[in-house]
């Protein structure tokens, strides 16, 4: 290879550095991978329960099983991935209560977590317009359901593979009567038709990522973990180090030669 060769690899090396730090960005949109979220109880409104979703996404497919314990008996359990581009892209706190009547409702937890962006129903429609379909929703205080070839927009599979969804499963019982009515919660903030105990957010878990595989271009390998955001950081900076080592090299090669 001549001088000449050798100075076009330099900025030639300083672009693979670039094609390295865009990877798993690119991969997060076209990749296909394994996802959870933990569900805690949400503050203030204190559910005795917990659970998990785990998801699997294959392009913009998602496969779901949808697990919590804890929950009211005998009652639906409306739940739902959220996101929003202007969101926190969290699960919502105490200083969340806009209002500061003692409890969360879903509005409330809106800047923390967004809007509804997939209704994890048993059957039927999953978009948005479900997010009140209580009759396909979860029933109970142990529940454990999975669906598979949910199709969701590009938005959506960029907000999990991101770590920026987040998973909410609602229905809480604030005065332990044992079903959802107004007492003193009133009645919802999203249909004032429903007491606000069975809309109001129970459990919140945002998504991690756990795996990712079928990265095109000699990205991740199936079943390897995506890159931190530390190590990226890392890499890129050996690469960028690499490439003015070269070009430092060349230059004094070129000097030699003259």
């Amino acid at each position: 290879m001549n001088l000449s060769s050798k100075l076009l690899s330099v900025p030639a090396a300083a672009a693979a550095v670039l094609l390295l730090a865009a990877g798993p960005a690119l991969a997060s949109t076209t990749g296909s991978g394994e996802a959870m979220a933990d569900l805690q109880p949400v503050p203030l409104n204190d559910a005795p329960g917990s659970g998990s979703a785990m998801l699997e996404l294959d392009g913009t497919t998602l496969n779901f099983t949808l697990a919590y314990q804890g929950l009211l008996a005998d009652a639906p359990h409306a739940a739902h991935i959220h996101y929003a581009g202007d969101a926190r892209n969290m699960c919502p706190t105490a200083d969340d209560d806009a209002d500061g009547d003692g409890f969360l409702s879903t509005t409330d937890g809106g800047p923390a977590y967004g809007g509804i962006k997939v209704s994890l129903t048993t059957e039927g429609d999953t978009s948005p317009d479900s997010g009140l379909a209580i009759d396909r929703f979860g029933v109970g205080d142990d529940v454990s359901y999975s669906r598979g070839g949910v199709e969701v927009d590009q938005e959506t599979a960029d907000a999990l593979w991101d770590g920026e969804a987040v998973v909410v499963v609602h229905g809480v019982d604030h005065d332990g009567s044992g079903a959802y009515d107004e007492g003193d919660r009133g009645a919802s903030d999203l249909d004032p038709s429903l007491p606000g105990e069975a809309t109001d957010p129970a459990l919140c878990g945002v998504v991690q990522v756990s795996q990712m595989g079928e990265v095109p271009g000699g990205g991740v390998e199936t079943g390897e973990a995506a890159v931190g955001g530390q190590n990226l950081a890392l890499a890129a900076a050996g690469g960028v180090a690499l490439a003015g080592g070269a070009l430092i090299l060349a230059r004094r090669r070129n000097a030699d030669q003259s």
